[in-house]
């Protein structure tokens, strides 16, 4: 009995102290508050006036999980999310009750199933596709889905050993991003795009310009199947990036090929680089010293220069074209971006898209060029739509990060990433096993391809590269359905198509501008 009375003497005496702390405590913040300059909420209420952080900070949190509907939040709303998580843990994705998407949204695509598709029998999945003809080693390409860029030191050393592994299991490429070539992204055995940023970090000489040198031993790996030159991206188009000196240890400045103890900047376009001309230089030089496939990553912000882009091509031969272009859309994400160029700079995918395929089949260039397209597509029917538009290939970021389990948190530029994708601290990254990661990985991709053969059967078609504009119908304005071709014809080479792009003002101007010494391309 007296040990329970002391027990509880001792309990009020921290009951009385905790309270005494507390007033002090308010009492302190009352005082800095009255006196600060910098908070007007804090000054004319103080102490109370603090919650209205806290609640700033936590609404966040308490939108995504408790108040924010299925299909509300950006950038990728709860619906979007939970098809990734279920489809990378093997999971089935069947729904009851009907759809919870709005279909009365204008822009919204539907895709018009067919009277008689074809038998289960008559259903073929996609083949490769050859990218690269001209070069010496051109590359089959087995996946119409794969990892777009992302570089290490933005996402962790676990997070890219799992996106190779899980690559290779999939029998999709990954792209490096422009930091270079890390030995985690060799880890899985997996086919690997090389993305040359205006840096030219991993391929670069002691004054950062391009070094034959290193191109050629980055060609001689095998893995590395492509070479991907950034011109800019949808999440920050015309701007460069800085990777500061802190975060430069022996690993990264071994990779990168800069030195320690100095910020590590990227401009914000090639040197080079002035005009199409020398872009067109770049690709042959590149190509013919490494004997692969070279593309490049673009934002448009507009299709008017290009125009000039395609007619240097015809005017040079079609030999100097590029092998792939990636189209990003402004939409396009990344660790961290100005606000304004994020929201504000870029042309949508939705837009962008449809006038380089359309470029490209006026100048005659369709089986030449194959386009890549990047931006927000995670889900089979973002894969679908663009494949319908015109698309060869399409690449996703964030959806393969939310395979390896992102959150969505949006703590990607502070270092404090939740689930250990994101940051450089061991106690985070510990939470990201690469031995489980890679399944989803795997997983989240077979999921992808699969239901998008599963989308080209219901319209029609044997295989996903035969889905075209018709196959799709956009919800407008009026909330009437339109189909895609009748918006946006599409037009590729010979007199049938020319003839049927005659008829539409479109393609009469755009054909004029394409125009050289009065040839039509």
């Amino acid at each position: 009995m007296e040990f329970v009375m002391v027990v509880l003497q001792y309990l009020a005496l921290l009951f009385v102290l905790a309270i005494g702390v507390g007033v002090l405590a308010i009492g302190a913040m009352f005082w800095l508050d009255t006196r600060q300059t910098s908070d007007a909420i804090r000054r004319n209420y103080p102490v109370i006036g603090r919650f209205r952080g806290i609640f700033t900070e936590l609404g966040e949190f308490f939108r995504q999980y408790f108040f924010a509907m299925d299909r509300e939040e950006m950038p990728f709303n709860r619906a979007q999310r939970n098809w990734v998580y279920r489809a990378s843990e093997n999971k089935s994705n069947t729904v009851a009750f009907g759809s919870t998407r709005n279909l009365s949204i204008p822009g919204t695509p539907i895709f018009m199933n067919a009277v008689f598709p074809p038998l289960d029998d008559q259903f073929a999945s996609t083949e490769p596709m050859v990218i690269g003809p001209h070069c010496r080693e051109p590359y089959a390409a087995p996946s119409i889905f794969n990892i777009s860029g992302m570089s290490y030191g933005a996402l962790s050393k676990p997070a890219v050993q799992a996106l190779s592994r899980g690559a290779k299991m999939a029998g999709v490429w990954m792209n490096t991003g422009e930091g270079g070539l890390a030995p985690y992204h060799l880890e899985g055995g997996c086919d690997v795009v090389y993305q040359i940023g205006t840096a030219k970090f991993g391929v670069r000489d002691d004054e950062g310009n391009l070094s034959d040198e290193k191109l050629r031993q980055m060609a001689a790996n095998p893995n590395i199947k492509m070479f991907e030159i950034k011109l800019s991206q949808g999440a920050k188009p015309g701007k460069g990036g800085i990777l500061p000196a802190a975060k430069i240890d022996d690993e990264v400045a071994a990779i990168r090929g800069v030195p320690k103890g100095k910020d590590a900047i990227s401009p914000n376009r090639h040197r080079e680089v002035d005009d199409f001309d020398d872009l067109l230089d770049l690709i042959g030089h590149i190509r013919e010293v490494t004997g692969k496939p070279v593309g490049f990553k673009t934002c448009i912000g507009s299709a008017d220069p290009w125009f000039d882009f395609f007619k240097r091509i015809k005017e040079r031969g079609v030999e100097c074209a590029p092998d792939f272009i990636a189209v990003d859309g402004g939409e396009g994400g990344t660790g961290a971006a100005p606000m304004p160029l994020i929201d504000l700079v870029g042309m949508p995918l939705r837009d962008a898209l449809i006038r380089m395929v359309d470029l490209r089949d006026l100048a005659g260039l369709h089986d030449r060029i194959r386009i890549i397209a990047a931006g927000k597509l995670v889900s089979p029917a973002d894969v679908a739509w663009a494949i319908c538009m015109g698309a060869d290939f399409v690449t996703s970021a964030r959806g393969f990060m939310f395979s390896l389990g992102c959150i969505q948190a949006l703590k990607c530029n502070k270092n404090t990433c939740p689930t250990g994708i994101t940051t450089h601290i061991p106690s985070l990254q510990k939470g990201l096993v690469v031995e489980e990661k890679d399944k989803r990985v795997a997983a989240y991709a077979k999921a992808v391809i699969h239901e998008v053969e599963m989308i080209a059967h219901s319209v029609g078609v044997a295989e996903p590269r035969q889905m075209r504009r018709r196959h799709v119908r956009v919800v407008t304005d009026s909330g009437a359905t339109v189909q895609m071709n009748e918006i946006h014809p599409s037009v590729h080479l010979g007199l049938t198509g020319l003839a049927r792009a005659r008829g539409n003002v479109q393609f009469e101007e755009a054909m004029k501008r394409l125009q050289i010494e009065g040839e039509v391309l």
